[in-house]
């Protein structure tokens, strides 16, 4: 069964930019390199430039405890972690997974270009 993650970050107000390089290039290279990471969102509440919250779906568990031994994420965490005041990871699941395999084949039908 697939595994979402949910962090907020809250961010150093002096850090945004550099954080901000940090956790797109972390997304980047998750989608890229990590077949059992989904996906990997970056989102932003313009009316709160110093919070950022991720949505990541990876194939299961053990997807997901390959991506934290990653090289470029163990970066990232090292990195980033003097930029933040505060962090919430929360490991979710589908309340009904027929939902996920119908937005898997929407996404299909509409690839990101």
């Amino acid at each position: 069964m697939p595994l979402i993650i949910y962090v907020e970050f809250t961010i150093k107000a002096a850090a945004v930019e550099r954080f901000r390089a940090l956790i797109l290039e972390n997304a980047r290279l998750s989608l890229a390199n990590e077949p059992g990471c989904r996906r990997f969102d970056v989102l932003i509440d313009d009316a709160s430039p110093s919070r950022i919250v991720l949505y990541e779906i990876y194939e299961d568990p053990a997807a997901f405890d390959a991506h934290m031994a990653t090289a470029h994420y163990k970066a990232f965490a090292a990195a980033a972690d003097a930029l933040l005041e505060g962090r919430r990871v929360e490991r979710l699941n589908f309340l009904d997974a027929k939902l996920d395999r119908d937005a898997e084949r929407k996404t299909a039908q509409h690839p990101i270009v």
